[in-house]
Protein backbone atom coordinates (compact mmCIF):
# COMPACT_ATOMS: atom_id res chain seq x y z
CA UNK A 1 0.00 0.00 0.00
CA UNK A 2 2.81 2.42 0.94
CA UNK A 3 4.62 1.49 -2.29
CA UNK A 4 1.49 2.31 -4.31
CA UNK A 5 1.18 5.74 -2.65
CA UNK A 6 4.84 6.47 -3.37
CA UNK A 7 4.42 5.39 -7.01
CA UNK A 8 1.38 7.63 -7.42
CA UNK A 9 3.37 10.52 -5.93
CA UNK A 10 6.09 10.07 -8.54
CA UNK A 11 3.50 9.81 -11.33
CA UNK A 12 1.81 13.09 -10.42
CA UNK A 13 5.07 14.95 -9.79
CA UNK A 14 6.64 14.02 -13.13
CA UNK A 15 3.35 14.54 -15.01
CA UNK A 16 3.11 18.05 -13.59
CA UNK A 17 6.70 19.02 -14.42
CA UNK A 18 6.55 17.70 -17.99
CA UNK A 19 3.01 19.07 -18.38
CA UNK A 20 4.40 22.56 -17.69
CA UNK A 21 7.02 22.01 -20.40
CA UNK A 22 4.36 20.78 -22.85
CA UNK A 23 2.21 23.83 -22.14
CA UNK A 24 5.17 26.14 -22.78
CA UNK A 25 5.93 24.46 -26.11
CA UNK A 26 2.21 24.14 -27.04
CA UNK A 27 2.24 20.34 -27.19
CA UNK A 28 -0.58 17.97 -26.12
CA UNK A 29 -0.55 17.29 -22.36
CA UNK A 30 -1.15 13.59 -23.08
CA UNK A 31 2.27 13.48 -24.75
CA UNK A 32 3.84 14.88 -21.56
CA UNK A 33 2.12 12.24 -19.43
CA UNK A 34 3.36 9.42 -21.67
CA UNK A 35 6.93 10.73 -21.52
CA UNK A 36 6.65 11.12 -17.74
CA UNK A 37 5.55 7.49 -17.42
CA UNK A 38 8.38 6.28 -19.63
CA UNK A 39 10.91 8.32 -17.62
CA UNK A 40 9.99 6.82 -14.23
CA UNK A 41 8.91 3.37 -15.43
CA UNK A 42 10.79 0.08 -15.66
CA UNK A 43 12.29 1.00 -19.07
CA UNK A 44 13.38 4.48 -17.93
CA UNK A 45 14.91 5.29 -14.55
CA UNK A 46 13.15 2.31 -12.97
CA UNK A 47 11.86 4.36 -10.03
CA UNK A 48 8.47 2.65 -10.42
CA UNK A 49 8.99 -1.09 -10.80
CA UNK A 50 5.88 -2.65 -9.29
CA UNK A 51 3.76 -4.17 -12.05
CA UNK A 52 0.88 -4.32 -9.57
CA UNK A 53 1.10 -0.57 -8.96
CA UNK A 54 1.21 0.10 -12.69
CA UNK A 55 -1.81 -2.14 -13.26
CA UNK A 56 -3.91 -0.57 -10.48
CA UNK A 57 -3.04 2.98 -11.53
CA UNK A 58 -3.83 2.20 -15.17
CA UNK A 59 -7.17 0.52 -14.47
CA UNK A 60 -8.42 3.31 -12.19
CA UNK A 61 -7.46 5.95 -14.73
CA UNK A 62 -9.08 3.99 -17.55
CA UNK A 63 -12.36 3.55 -15.66
CA UNK A 64 -12.66 7.27 -14.97
CA UNK A 65 -11.64 8.28 -18.48
CA UNK A 66 -14.26 6.05 -20.08
CA UNK A 67 -16.91 7.26 -17.63
CA UNK A 68 -16.24 10.86 -18.66
CA UNK A 69 -16.16 9.98 -22.36
CA UNK A 70 -19.56 8.37 -21.89
CA UNK A 71 -20.91 11.49 -20.16
CA UNK A 72 -19.92 13.54 -23.21
CA UNK A 73 -21.62 11.24 -25.74
CA UNK A 74 -24.96 12.85 -26.59
CA UNK A 75 -27.10 10.24 -28.36
CA UNK A 76 -29.69 12.88 -29.24
CA UNK A 77 -27.08 14.75 -31.26
CA UNK A 78 -26.30 11.60 -33.24
CA UNK A 79 -29.98 11.20 -34.10
CA UNK A 80 -30.24 14.86 -35.12
CA UNK A 81 -26.94 14.85 -36.99
CA UNK A 82 -28.48 14.29 -40.38
CA UNK A 83 -27.36 12.09 -43.27
CA UNK A 84 -24.09 13.91 -44.04
CA UNK A 85 -22.49 13.21 -40.65
CA UNK A 86 -24.02 9.75 -40.30
CA UNK A 87 -22.89 8.63 -43.77
CA UNK A 88 -19.46 10.26 -43.45
CA UNK A 89 -18.94 8.70 -40.03
CA UNK A 90 -20.13 5.29 -41.18
CA UNK A 91 -17.90 5.26 -44.25
CA UNK A 92 -14.91 6.49 -42.24
CA UNK A 93 -15.31 3.77 -39.60
CA UNK A 94 -16.23 0.81 -41.78
CA UNK A 95 -13.96 1.85 -44.64
CA UNK A 96 -11.06 2.57 -42.29
CA UNK A 97 -11.49 -0.77 -40.50
CA UNK A 98 -11.72 -2.70 -43.78
CA UNK A 99 -8.65 -0.97 -45.22
CA UNK A 100 -6.83 -1.57 -41.94
CA UNK A 101 -7.50 -5.31 -41.97
CA UNK A 102 -6.35 -5.62 -45.58
CA UNK A 103 -3.26 -3.46 -45.08
CA UNK A 104 -1.98 -4.91 -41.83
CA UNK A 105 -2.57 -8.51 -42.92
CA UNK A 106 -0.76 -7.71 -46.18
CA UNK A 107 2.34 -6.49 -44.29
CA UNK A 108 2.45 -9.64 -42.17
CA UNK A 109 0.38 -8.85 -39.06
CA UNK A 110 -1.39 -11.85 -37.50
CA UNK A 111 -5.18 -12.17 -37.58
CA UNK A 112 -6.23 -15.21 -35.57
CA UNK A 113 -4.75 -18.15 -33.67
CA UNK A 114 -4.71 -16.15 -30.40
CA UNK A 115 -2.91 -13.23 -32.05
CA UNK A 116 -5.02 -10.33 -33.29
CA UNK A 117 -2.43 -7.65 -34.05
CA UNK A 118 -4.05 -6.72 -37.38
CA UNK A 119 -7.53 -6.43 -35.82
CA UNK A 120 -6.43 -4.25 -32.91
CA UNK A 121 -4.35 -2.01 -35.18
CA UNK A 122 -7.22 -1.55 -37.65
CA UNK A 123 -9.56 -0.56 -34.80
CA UNK A 124 -6.94 1.75 -33.26
CA UNK A 125 -6.28 3.47 -36.59
CA UNK A 126 -10.01 3.97 -37.21
CA UNK A 127 -10.39 6.16 -34.10
CA UNK A 128 -9.35 9.82 -33.76
CA UNK A 129 -8.36 11.84 -30.71
CA UNK A 130 -11.26 13.69 -29.07
CA UNK A 131 -8.92 15.42 -26.62
CA UNK A 132 -6.59 16.87 -29.28
CA UNK A 133 -9.30 17.79 -31.80
CA UNK A 134 -11.70 19.48 -29.37
CA UNK A 135 -8.88 21.42 -27.68
CA UNK A 136 -7.41 22.81 -30.91
CA UNK A 137 -10.77 23.51 -32.61
CA UNK A 138 -11.99 25.27 -29.46
CA UNK A 139 -8.92 27.49 -29.45
CA UNK A 140 -9.46 28.23 -33.17
CA UNK A 141 -13.20 28.89 -32.57
CA UNK A 142 -14.11 26.30 -35.20
CA UNK A 143 -16.24 23.90 -33.16
CA UNK A 144 -19.43 25.47 -34.50
CA UNK A 145 -18.37 25.68 -38.16
CA UNK A 146 -19.61 23.09 -40.66
CA UNK A 147 -16.26 21.19 -40.79
CA UNK A 148 -16.14 21.38 -36.99
CA UNK A 149 -19.62 19.91 -36.59
CA UNK A 150 -18.84 17.15 -39.08
CA UNK A 151 -15.63 16.35 -37.19
CA UNK A 152 -17.40 16.19 -33.81
CA UNK A 153 -20.21 14.05 -35.25
CA UNK A 154 -17.72 11.53 -36.60
CA UNK A 155 -15.95 11.47 -33.21
CA UNK A 156 -19.21 10.57 -31.45
CA UNK A 157 -19.85 7.72 -33.90
CA UNK A 158 -16.30 6.49 -33.31
CA UNK A 159 -17.02 6.29 -29.57
CA UNK A 160 -20.12 4.17 -30.27
CA UNK A 161 -18.00 1.92 -32.51
CA UNK A 162 -15.47 1.52 -29.69
CA UNK A 163 -18.25 0.50 -27.29
CA UNK A 164 -19.32 -2.28 -29.67
CA UNK A 165 -15.73 -3.50 -30.04
CA UNK A 166 -15.22 -3.56 -26.27
CA UNK A 167 -18.35 -5.73 -26.03
CA UNK A 168 -16.81 -8.34 -28.35
CA UNK A 169 -13.17 -8.02 -27.24
CA UNK A 170 -13.26 -10.41 -24.24
CA UNK A 171 -14.52 -13.23 -26.51
CA UNK A 172 -11.98 -12.91 -29.35
CA UNK A 173 -10.27 -16.20 -28.45
CA UNK A 174 -13.50 -18.12 -29.14
CA UNK A 175 -15.18 -15.88 -31.70
CA UNK A 176 -18.10 -17.22 -33.75
CA UNK A 177 -21.62 -16.07 -34.48
CA UNK A 178 -23.06 -17.43 -31.24
CA UNK A 179 -20.36 -15.77 -29.17
CA UNK A 180 -20.84 -12.46 -30.98
CA UNK A 181 -24.60 -12.70 -30.44
CA UNK A 182 -24.10 -13.51 -26.75
CA UNK A 183 -21.66 -10.59 -26.35
CA UNK A 184 -24.10 -8.15 -27.89
CA UNK A 185 -26.90 -9.63 -25.76
CA UNK A 186 -24.86 -9.05 -22.61
CA UNK A 187 -24.04 -5.52 -23.75
CA UNK A 188 -27.72 -4.89 -24.52
CA UNK A 189 -28.68 -6.18 -21.06
CA UNK A 190 -26.11 -3.89 -19.46
CA UNK A 191 -27.39 -0.90 -21.45
CA UNK A 192 -31.00 -1.73 -20.55
CA UNK A 193 -30.17 -2.03 -16.83
CA UNK A 194 -28.24 1.23 -16.87
CA UNK A 195 -30.92 3.13 -18.79
CA UNK A 196 -33.78 1.83 -16.63
CA UNK A 197 -31.97 2.72 -13.40
CA UNK A 198 -30.97 6.15 -14.72
CA UNK A 199 -34.52 6.80 -15.89
CA UNK A 200 -36.56 5.67 -12.88
CA UNK A 201 -34.23 5.38 -9.87
CA UNK A 202 -31.56 8.05 -10.16
CA UNK A 203 -33.76 11.15 -10.83
CA UNK A 204 -35.57 11.14 -7.45
CA UNK A 205 -32.33 10.30 -5.64
CA UNK A 206 -30.35 13.08 -7.31
CA UNK A 207 -33.26 15.48 -6.87
CA UNK A 208 -33.03 15.01 -3.11
CA UNK A 209 -29.27 15.59 -2.98
CA UNK A 210 -29.07 18.27 -5.71
CA UNK A 211 -28.04 20.95 -3.19
CA UNK A 212 -25.32 18.82 -1.61
CA UNK A 213 -22.27 18.89 -3.93
CA UNK A 214 -20.30 16.18 -2.13
CA UNK A 215 -23.24 13.76 -2.41
CA UNK A 216 -23.62 14.53 -6.12
CA UNK A 217 -19.96 13.65 -6.63
CA UNK A 218 -20.19 10.55 -4.44
CA UNK A 219 -23.38 9.44 -6.20
CA UNK A 220 -21.73 9.78 -9.63
CA UNK A 221 -18.75 7.70 -8.50
CA UNK A 222 -21.03 5.08 -6.94
CA UNK A 223 -22.98 4.87 -10.19
CA UNK A 224 -19.78 4.47 -12.24
CA UNK A 225 -18.46 1.61 -10.10
CA UNK A 226 -21.90 -0.04 -9.73
CA UNK A 227 -22.40 -0.36 -13.49
CA UNK A 228 -18.78 -1.44 -13.81
CA UNK A 229 -19.35 -4.29 -11.35
CA UNK A 230 -22.57 -5.32 -13.11
CA UNK A 231 -20.59 -5.43 -16.38
CA UNK A 232 -17.97 -7.62 -14.69
CA UNK A 233 -20.67 -10.04 -13.51
CA UNK A 234 -22.02 -10.18 -17.09
CA UNK A 235 -18.54 -11.25 -18.25
CA UNK A 236 -17.93 -7.90 -19.86
CA UNK A 237 -15.31 -5.48 -18.56
CA UNK A 238 -15.42 -2.84 -15.83
CA UNK A 239 -14.07 -0.38 -18.40
CA UNK A 240 -17.02 -0.98 -20.71
CA UNK A 241 -19.36 -0.71 -17.72
CA UNK A 242 -17.97 2.70 -16.81
CA UNK A 243 -18.46 3.85 -20.41
CA UNK A 244 -22.09 2.69 -20.39
CA UNK A 245 -22.56 4.36 -16.99
CA UNK A 246 -21.46 7.65 -18.51
CA UNK A 247 -23.61 7.26 -21.64
CA UNK A 248 -26.71 6.47 -19.54
CA UNK A 249 -26.19 9.72 -17.63
CA UNK A 250 -25.50 11.86 -20.72
CA UNK A 251 -29.20 12.75 -21.16
CA UNK A 252 -29.77 12.88 -17.39
CA UNK A 253 -31.10 16.25 -16.08
CA UNK A 254 -28.12 16.45 -13.72
CA UNK A 255 -25.54 15.38 -16.31
CA UNK A 256 -23.94 18.83 -16.59
CA UNK A 257 -23.72 19.13 -12.82
CA UNK A 258 -22.22 15.64 -12.53
CA UNK A 259 -19.71 16.40 -15.29
CA UNK A 260 -18.64 19.64 -13.64
CA UNK A 261 -18.10 17.97 -10.27
CA UNK A 262 -16.28 14.91 -11.61
CA UNK A 263 -14.04 16.81 -14.04
CA UNK A 264 -11.25 17.50 -11.56
CA UNK A 265 -11.23 13.90 -10.36
CA UNK A 266 -11.32 12.75 -13.99
CA UNK A 267 -8.26 14.83 -14.86
CA UNK A 268 -6.38 13.28 -11.95
CA UNK A 269 -7.11 9.71 -12.99
CA UNK A 270 -6.68 10.35 -16.72
CA UNK A 271 -3.23 11.67 -15.88
CA UNK A 272 -2.53 8.46 -13.97
CA UNK A 273 -3.74 6.33 -16.88
CA UNK A 274 -1.47 7.92 -19.45
CA UNK A 275 1.50 7.98 -17.09
CA UNK A 276 0.93 4.28 -16.39
CA UNK A 277 0.65 3.65 -20.12
CA UNK A 278 3.97 5.42 -20.63
CA UNK A 279 5.54 3.03 -18.11
CA UNK A 280 4.69 0.09 -20.35
CA UNK A 281 6.48 1.57 -23.39
CA UNK A 282 9.89 -0.10 -23.79
CA UNK A 283 12.95 1.53 -25.29
CA UNK A 284 12.14 1.40 -29.00
CA UNK A 285 14.00 -0.84 -31.38
CA UNK A 286 14.37 0.00 -35.04
CA UNK A 287 11.61 -2.48 -35.89
CA UNK A 288 9.21 -0.80 -33.43
CA UNK A 289 10.02 2.65 -34.79
CA UNK A 290 9.58 1.39 -38.34
CA UNK A 291 6.20 -0.15 -37.54
CA UNK A 292 5.15 3.07 -35.76
CA UNK A 293 5.94 5.08 -38.91
CA UNK A 294 3.96 2.61 -41.03
CA UNK A 295 0.97 2.86 -38.65
CA UNK A 296 1.15 6.66 -38.69
CA UNK A 297 1.36 6.87 -42.50
CA UNK A 298 -1.51 4.42 -42.91
CA UNK A 299 -3.66 6.36 -40.43
CA UNK A 300 -3.21 9.64 -42.32
CA UNK A 301 -3.71 8.06 -45.75
CA UNK A 302 -6.78 6.06 -44.73
CA UNK A 303 -8.36 9.08 -43.04
CA UNK A 304 -7.98 11.16 -46.18
CA UNK A 305 -9.51 8.40 -48.30
CA UNK A 306 -12.39 7.42 -45.99
CA UNK A 307 -13.32 10.93 -44.81
CA UNK A 308 -12.69 13.17 -47.81
CA UNK A 309 -14.27 10.81 -50.36
CA UNK A 310 -17.80 10.47 -48.88
CA UNK A 311 -18.01 14.17 -48.03
CA UNK A 312 -16.90 15.17 -51.52
CA UNK A 313 -19.37 12.75 -53.12
CA UNK A 314 -22.15 14.29 -51.00
CA UNK A 315 -21.26 17.68 -52.54
CA UNK A 316 -19.81 19.31 -49.45
CA UNK A 317 -17.15 21.05 -51.52
CA UNK A 318 -13.39 20.61 -51.44
CA UNK A 319 -12.83 22.74 -48.34
CA UNK A 320 -15.55 21.20 -46.14
CA UNK A 321 -14.38 17.74 -47.25
CA UNK A 322 -10.68 18.32 -46.64
CA UNK A 323 -10.85 20.00 -43.24
CA UNK A 324 -12.57 17.12 -41.37
CA UNK A 325 -10.10 14.68 -42.95
CA UNK A 326 -7.17 16.77 -41.65
CA UNK A 327 -8.82 17.23 -38.26
CA UNK A 328 -9.31 13.48 -37.81
CA UNK A 329 -5.84 12.40 -38.98
CA UNK A 330 -4.44 11.05 -35.72
CA UNK A 331 -4.82 8.07 -33.38
CA UNK A 332 -7.20 8.40 -30.46
CA UNK A 333 -6.47 8.16 -26.76
CA UNK A 334 -9.34 5.64 -26.97
CA UNK A 335 -7.10 3.68 -29.37
CA UNK A 336 -4.57 3.38 -26.58
CA UNK A 337 -7.36 2.06 -24.36
CA UNK A 338 -8.19 -0.60 -26.98
CA UNK A 339 -4.51 -1.51 -27.40
CA UNK A 340 -4.02 -1.66 -23.63
CA UNK A 341 -6.99 -3.99 -23.11
CA UNK A 342 -5.72 -6.19 -25.95
CA UNK A 343 -2.23 -6.33 -24.48
CA UNK A 344 -3.64 -7.22 -21.05
CA UNK A 345 -5.66 -10.04 -22.64
CA UNK A 346 -2.61 -11.33 -24.52
CA UNK A 347 -4.20 -10.65 -27.90
CA UNK A 348 -1.26 -8.77 -29.44
CA UNK A 349 2.49 -8.61 -29.17
CA UNK A 350 4.34 -6.16 -26.93
CA UNK A 351 6.15 -4.73 -29.95
CA UNK A 352 2.85 -4.02 -31.69
CA UNK A 353 1.38 -2.20 -28.69
CA UNK A 354 4.60 -0.20 -28.29
CA UNK A 355 4.55 0.77 -31.98
CA UNK A 356 0.93 1.91 -31.66
CA UNK A 357 1.88 4.09 -28.67
CA UNK A 358 4.78 5.65 -30.59
CA UNK A 359 2.49 6.26 -33.58
CA UNK A 360 0.04 8.01 -31.24
CA UNK A 361 2.82 10.28 -29.94
CA UNK A 362 4.07 11.08 -33.45
CA UNK A 363 0.61 11.90 -34.81
CA UNK A 364 -0.36 13.85 -31.69
CA UNK A 365 2.50 16.29 -32.34
CA UNK A 366 2.08 16.49 -36.12
CA UNK A 367 -1.72 16.62 -36.02
CA UNK A 368 -1.74 19.52 -33.57
CA UNK A 369 0.46 21.49 -35.97
CA UNK A 370 -1.63 20.52 -39.01
CA UNK A 371 -4.99 21.42 -37.41
CA UNK A 372 -3.62 24.80 -36.30
CA UNK A 373 -2.42 25.43 -39.89
CA UNK A 374 -5.31 23.64 -41.63
CA UNK A 375 -6.69 26.71 -43.43
CA UNK A 376 -3.52 27.64 -45.34
CA UNK A 377 -2.90 23.94 -46.02
CA UNK A 378 -6.36 23.61 -47.56
CA UNK A 379 -5.95 26.80 -49.60
CA UNK A 380 -2.77 25.41 -51.16
CA UNK A 381 -4.26 21.95 -51.69
CA UNK A 382 -7.51 22.95 -53.41
CA UNK A 383 -5.84 24.27 -56.62
CA UNK A 384 -3.86 21.01 -56.86
CA UNK A 385 -7.04 18.96 -56.54
CA UNK A 386 -8.73 21.05 -59.21
CA UNK A 387 -5.81 20.43 -61.57
CA UNK A 388 -6.28 16.67 -61.26
CA UNK A 389 -9.95 17.01 -62.19
CA UNK A 390 -11.83 17.40 -58.89
CA UNK A 391 -14.41 20.15 -59.31
CA UNK A 392 -15.48 22.36 -56.44
CA UNK A 393 -19.00 23.71 -55.91
CA UNK A 394 -18.07 26.79 -57.94
CA UNK A 395 -17.92 24.71 -61.13
CA UNK A 396 -20.92 23.81 -63.26
CA UNK A 397 -21.42 20.66 -65.30
CA UNK A 398 -19.70 22.15 -68.31
CA UNK A 399 -16.63 22.92 -66.22
CA UNK A 400 -17.09 26.69 -66.21
CA UNK A 401 -17.69 28.76 -63.15
CA UNK A 402 -21.33 28.79 -62.29
CA UNK A 403 -24.07 27.09 -60.30
CA UNK A 404 -27.77 26.77 -59.75
CA UNK A 405 -28.10 30.00 -57.82
CA UNK A 406 -26.23 32.19 -60.30
CA UNK A 407 -23.56 34.71 -59.31
CA UNK A 408 -23.55 37.65 -56.95
CA UNK A 409 -22.21 39.66 -59.93
CA UNK A 410 -24.41 42.58 -60.87
CA UNK A 411 -26.21 42.75 -57.52
CA UNK A 412 -26.15 46.19 -55.90
CA UNK A 413 -25.85 44.69 -52.37
CA UNK A 414 -23.21 42.03 -51.67
CA UNK A 415 -22.74 40.14 -48.39
CA UNK A 416 -19.12 39.00 -48.12
CA UNK A 417 -19.19 35.96 -45.85
CA UNK A 418 -22.34 34.42 -44.45
CA UNK A 419 -22.67 33.44 -40.80
CA UNK A 420 -25.29 34.00 -38.13
CA UNK A 421 -25.51 37.80 -38.40
CA UNK A 422 -25.99 37.58 -42.17
CA UNK A 423 -28.50 34.76 -41.66
CA UNK A 424 -30.50 36.95 -39.25
CA UNK A 425 -30.30 39.90 -41.65
CA UNK A 426 -31.62 37.80 -44.52
CA UNK A 427 -34.51 36.60 -42.37
CA UNK A 428 -35.41 40.20 -41.49
CA UNK A 429 -35.36 41.16 -45.16
CA UNK A 430 -37.58 38.19 -46.09
CA UNK A 431 -40.12 39.20 -43.45
CA UNK A 432 -40.15 42.96 -43.91
CA UNK A 433 -38.81 43.83 -47.39
CA UNK A 434 -38.89 40.68 -49.56
CA UNK A 435 -38.45 42.68 -52.77
CA UNK A 436 -34.99 43.63 -51.55
CA UNK A 437 -33.84 40.01 -51.92
CA UNK A 438 -33.53 40.51 -55.68
CA UNK A 439 -30.81 43.09 -55.05
CA UNK A 440 -28.69 40.89 -52.77
CA UNK A 441 -25.77 38.65 -53.65
CA UNK A 442 -23.80 36.46 -51.24
CA UNK A 443 -20.21 35.19 -51.35
CA UNK A 444 -19.27 32.30 -49.03
CA UNK A 445 -17.64 28.85 -49.05
CA UNK A 446 -20.09 27.02 -46.76
CA UNK A 447 -21.80 24.31 -48.88
CA UNK A 448 -24.93 24.42 -46.69
CA UNK A 449 -25.23 28.16 -47.29
CA UNK A 450 -24.57 27.66 -50.99
CA UNK A 451 -27.31 25.05 -51.47
CA UNK A 452 -29.89 26.65 -49.17
CA UNK A 453 -29.60 30.13 -50.68
CA UNK A 454 -29.57 28.70 -54.21
CA UNK A 455 -32.79 26.78 -53.46
CA UNK A 456 -34.38 30.02 -52.23
CA UNK A 457 -33.44 31.78 -55.46
CA UNK A 458 -30.89 34.09 -53.86
CA UNK A 459 -27.80 34.87 -55.92
CA UNK A 460 -24.75 33.22 -54.32
CA UNK A 461 -21.14 32.73 -55.36
CA UNK A 462 -19.24 29.82 -53.82
CA UNK A 463 -15.78 31.07 -52.98
CA UNK A 464 -13.22 32.19 -50.42
CA UNK A 465 -13.68 35.91 -49.64
CA UNK A 466 -10.02 36.22 -48.58
CA UNK A 467 -9.05 35.58 -52.22
CA UNK A 468 -8.98 38.73 -54.39
CA UNK A 469 -9.83 36.72 -57.53
CA UNK A 470 -12.99 35.49 -55.80
CA UNK A 471 -14.02 39.09 -55.02
CA UNK A 472 -13.50 40.14 -58.65
CA UNK A 473 -15.40 37.11 -59.96
CA UNK A 474 -18.24 37.73 -57.48
CA UNK A 475 -18.95 41.16 -58.94
CA UNK A 476 -17.73 43.24 -56.02
CA UNK A 477 -16.48 45.84 -58.51
CA UNK A 478 -20.08 46.60 -59.62
CA UNK A 479 -21.73 46.55 -56.17
CA UNK A 480 -23.14 49.67 -54.52
CA UNK A 481 -23.19 48.39 -50.92
CA UNK A 482 -20.84 45.73 -49.54
CA UNK A 483 -21.42 44.27 -46.06
CA UNK A 484 -18.78 42.42 -44.03
CA UNK A 485 -20.68 40.93 -41.09
CA UNK A 486 -18.23 38.26 -39.89
CA UNK A 487 -15.92 39.32 -37.02
CA UNK A 488 -12.17 38.80 -37.23
CA UNK A 489 -12.33 35.93 -34.70
CA UNK A 490 -14.25 33.81 -37.22
CA UNK A 491 -12.61 34.88 -40.48
CA UNK A 492 -10.09 32.54 -42.11
CA UNK A 493 -7.14 33.81 -44.12
CA UNK A 494 -7.96 37.48 -43.65
CA UNK A 495 -9.43 40.06 -41.28
CA UNK A 496 -11.91 42.87 -41.78
CA UNK A 497 -9.21 45.50 -42.34
CA UNK A 498 -7.55 43.42 -45.07
CA UNK A 499 -10.92 42.70 -46.71
CA UNK A 500 -11.88 46.38 -46.69
CA UNK A 501 -8.59 47.26 -48.41
CA UNK A 502 -9.14 44.55 -51.04
CA UNK A 503 -12.70 45.65 -51.68
CA UNK A 504 -11.75 49.32 -51.87
CA UNK A 505 -8.99 48.52 -54.40
CA UNK A 506 -11.57 46.76 -56.59
CA UNK A 507 -14.43 49.22 -56.09
CA UNK A 508 -13.62 52.86 -55.27
CA UNK A 509 -17.22 54.09 -55.05
CA UNK A 510 -19.15 51.39 -53.13
CA UNK A 511 -20.31 51.93 -49.58
CA UNK A 512 -18.56 49.43 -47.28
CA UNK A 513 -19.95 48.27 -43.92
CA UNK A 514 -17.44 46.34 -41.80
CA UNK A 515 -17.47 44.68 -38.36
CA UNK A 516 -15.07 45.30 -35.47
CA UNK A 517 -14.31 42.96 -32.58
CA UNK A 518 -12.47 45.62 -30.59
CA UNK A 519 -13.04 49.35 -30.24
CA UNK A 520 -9.41 49.88 -31.20
CA UNK A 521 -10.14 48.28 -34.61
CA UNK A 522 -12.77 50.87 -35.57
CA UNK A 523 -10.30 53.61 -36.55
CA UNK A 524 -8.16 51.13 -38.52
CA UNK A 525 -11.21 50.02 -40.51
CA UNK A 526 -12.18 53.60 -41.31
CA UNK A 527 -8.58 54.34 -42.37
CA UNK A 528 -8.71 51.23 -44.61
CA UNK A 529 -11.74 52.64 -46.47
CA UNK A 530 -14.85 51.51 -44.58
CA UNK A 531 -17.86 53.85 -44.66
CA UNK A 532 -19.45 52.45 -41.51
CA UNK A 533 -18.21 50.08 -38.80
CA UNK A 534 -20.52 48.06 -36.57
CA UNK A 535 -19.51 46.88 -33.09
CA UNK A 536 -22.01 44.10 -32.26
CA UNK A 537 -21.43 44.16 -28.51
CA UNK A 538 -22.59 47.79 -28.34
CA UNK A 539 -25.97 46.94 -29.85
CA UNK A 540 -26.20 43.92 -27.54
CA UNK A 541 -25.51 46.20 -24.57
CA UNK A 542 -28.33 48.52 -25.66
CA UNK A 543 -30.75 45.59 -25.85
CA UNK A 544 -29.75 44.47 -22.35
CA UNK A 545 -30.18 48.01 -21.00
CA UNK A 546 -33.68 48.13 -22.47
CA UNK A 547 -34.48 44.80 -20.80
CA UNK A 548 -33.26 46.14 -17.44
CA UNK A 549 -35.57 49.12 -17.82
CA UNK A 550 -38.46 46.87 -18.93
CA UNK A 551 -37.88 44.61 -15.94
CA UNK A 552 -38.06 47.58 -13.57
CA UNK A 553 -41.34 48.61 -15.22
CA UNK A 554 -42.77 45.08 -14.98
CA UNK A 555 -42.74 44.62 -18.76
CA UNK A 556 -40.30 41.71 -19.01
CA UNK A 557 -43.01 39.08 -19.61
CA UNK A 558 -44.50 41.20 -22.37
CA UNK A 559 -41.09 41.61 -24.02
CA UNK A 560 -40.52 37.86 -23.77
CA UNK A 561 -43.85 37.17 -25.50
CA UNK A 562 -42.92 39.59 -28.27
CA UNK A 563 -39.51 37.95 -28.67
CA UNK A 564 -40.99 34.43 -28.78
CA UNK A 565 -43.52 35.54 -31.40
CA UNK A 566 -40.73 37.04 -33.48
CA UNK A 567 -38.63 33.87 -33.24
CA UNK A 568 -41.52 31.54 -34.07
CA UNK A 569 -41.73 32.35 -37.79
CA UNK A 570 -38.08 33.01 -38.59
CA UNK A 571 -36.63 30.97 -41.44
CA UNK A 572 -32.87 31.33 -41.04
CA UNK A 573 -30.21 29.54 -43.03
CA UNK A 574 -27.99 29.09 -39.96
CA UNK A 575 -30.28 28.76 -36.91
Amino acid sequence: MHELIGDITLCILFAWVLGLAAHKWRQPSILAYLVAGFAIGPFGTGWVKSQESISVISELGLIFMLFMIGLEIDLKKIIRAGPVILIAGGVQLLGGAALGILFFVAIGMRMGAESYDALYLCVACALSSTVIIVKVLYEKRELDTLPGRITLGVLVLQDVFAILFLAVQPSLDDLHFGVILLSFARAAALVAIALLLSRYVLPPVFHRIARTPELILLGALAWCFLIGEIAERLHLSREMGSLIAGVSLSTFPYALDVTAKVTTLRDFFITLFFVALGMTIPIPTMSVVGLALVIALFTVASRLVTTFTPLYMMRQGLRASLLPALNLAQISEFSLVVIQTGAAAGHLKTGTSSAASFAFVLLAVLSTFVIVRSDPIVRRTIPLLKRVGLNDLDASKDGEAGHEGGHAAGRPIVLLGFFRTASALLSEIERNQPALLEQIGVVDFNPVVFRTLSDRGIQVTYGDISNVDTLVHAGVGQAELIILSIPDSLLKGANNEKLVRHVRSINATAKIVATADLLADVKDLYDAGADYVTVPRLSDAQVLLNLIQDSSAGLLSERRSQAEAMLADRREVLP
